[in-house]
């Protein structure tokens, strides 16, 4: 039962072959059990999770329809609201927060849907990070090799679906935070089209490149939690507005549409380790991607998404930097000091040149329908490792995890995160990037690789 999939779990508390609350039960068990070893979560919502689960099973058992992720367990990253749970965002200082009194649009999606909200996860403080190593609550551990780190900064969400914890998590993603541990992990990851999902109720760090999206372990499984959590939300938030656009319920017909592929080179190749770039091969072959893309802005747009992250992140964190910044995690409170004393005209700068970077790639999706990139420049790292080599030159791993996702997120494209198959090794991540509200095409490429056994989650070898 550890894995599996959120779908199985609904099909079989629909069937009456299993109960909402033997699956949520089973999920907590699994949490009380492996959780002093990964450090998945920071909070277990086991009352709620229970009383909810009975709410499903009354439903069934009085003839009422069951939502389509009835009985599945999920957890979220410890930013999105949950309702009476301080919102801590990975910091010390939002422990005295008061506690919201409703959960986040999201959480509320996934819950009409009949999924079971069993916990919040640990993160990178403030999510300003690619390695969740918290200096609060401890940094979140690779359920394949331990002493290595999750990636982040929505470690948590990757480890605990990776794990078997549950089959479904949120997470947020401002410059790869869901991309990178997806890959680290060995499970799939979506972010989004900026504005596809609703931020209402999440701790924001950089407004202008703040995304949310899930985890699972199936493309299967991403595409229904997609579906679920779609719909414009106005009053939330006002970037929200779009209508849904199912994609579940027609993923054996987006399989087989020819698509038009190409693979990222340059900038996107720079420093990625030799085992990075044979997985990328691998999934261009399957996808007969044979023509090299370069996009000749995407350093110039990393260092300007960095700017944007260092100026906006230090603007929302003014006032607390100058009253508690002992009370930071040093190596995020030195990066929003920084950023604090950036001036307005490098910020301009930054969302003047994302204009002229957008224009530039929409001409090359006039060529092609998805683009592949890696996920991270290397597999996951030992927790604690300071710095790594990139093209032979010492390099921090921290600011460099992200060196293929940041261009990305700074226009806001969407991304299927998806684990190349390599049994007994430490997992991949491939991106496949797809225009602006396109995310049917890079669901359509993650199935047709699923299904050819060329991505795949990974087995970890923490006992599920």
């Amino acid at each position: 039962m550890s894995f599996a999939s959120a779908l199985q779990i609904a099909e079989d508390v629909r069937a009456g072959r299993a109960t909402a609350r033997e699956t949520t039960e089973a999920a907590l068990s699994r949490i009380a059990r492996l959780n002093g070893e990964l450090n998945a979560f920071t909070a277990v919502t086991a009352e709620r999770a229970l009383a909810a689960a009975d709410a499903v099973d009354a439903d069934r058992a009085a003839g009422r329809s069951l939502g389509p992720l009835a009985g599945a367990p999920f957890a979220v990253k410890n930013l999105f609201d949950i309702a009476g749970l301080p919102t801590l965002a990975g910091s010390k200082i939002r422990r005295e927060a008061a506690s919201p009194s409703r959960d986040a649009t999201l959480v509320q999606r996934l819950t009409a849907a009949g999924a079971i909200l069993v916990g919040a996860l640990n993160m990178d403080e403030f999510a300003y990070g690619f390695v969740t190593e918290n200096a609060h609550d401890g940094p979140a551990r690779n359920p394949h090799d331990s002493t290595r780190i999750a990636g982040g900064s929505s470690g948590g969400s990757a480890v605990a679906v990776a794990a078997g914890l549950v089959p479904l998590t949120l997470g947020s993603d401002t410059n790869g935070s869901i991309r990178i541990p997806a890959g680290l992990c060995g499970v799939f990851g979506l972010k989004p089209t900026y504005g596809r999902l609703s931020r209402q109720g999440v701790f924001p760090f950089v407004e202008s490149l703040d995304h949310v999206g899930p985890f699972a372990r199936t493309v299967e499984e991403l595409a229904l939690a997609y579906d679920v959590l779609q719909g414009p939300d106005p009053e939330g938030d006002p970037i929200c507005v779009r209508d849904a656009q199912p994609v579940s319920d027609r993923l054996d017909v987006l399989a087989k549409q020819p698509l038009r592929v190409g693979v990222l080179g340059g900038w996107f190749r720079q420093g990625a380790f030799p085992e990075v770039l044979e997985a990328l091969e691998r999934v261009a072959q399957a996808l007969s991607a044979d023509r090299e893309v370069i996009l000749d802005g995407a350093q110039a747009a990393r260092a300007a998404a960095f700017c944007l992250t260092a100026f906006e992140g230090g603007e929302l964190h003014h006032d607390d930097l100058a009253a508690r910044a002992m009370d930071y995690d040093p190596a995020v409170r030195d990066r929003l000091l920084a950023g604090a004393l950036l001036p307005e005209g490098v910020a301009q700068a930054a969302r003047r040149y994302r204009t002229i970077f957008r224009d530039q790639v929409a001409q090359v999706f006039q060529r092609y329908d998805v683009l592949l990139a890696p996920a991270s420049v290397c597999p996951a790292p030992p927790i604690g490792q300071a710095t790594m080599e990139m093209d032979g030159v010492p390099v921090s791993v921290r600011k460099n995890l992200g060196a293929f996702t940041q261009p990305i997120s700074y226009i806001g494209l969407p991304v299927v995160a998806a684990p190349v198959n390599r049994p007994g090794q430490l997992p991949i991540g491939v991106q496949i990037i797809a225009p602006p509200w396109r995310e049917d095409l890079a669901f359509a490429a993650a199935l047709r690789l699923q299904r050819a056994g060329v991505v795949a989650a990974h087995a970890p070898k923490v006992a599920a």
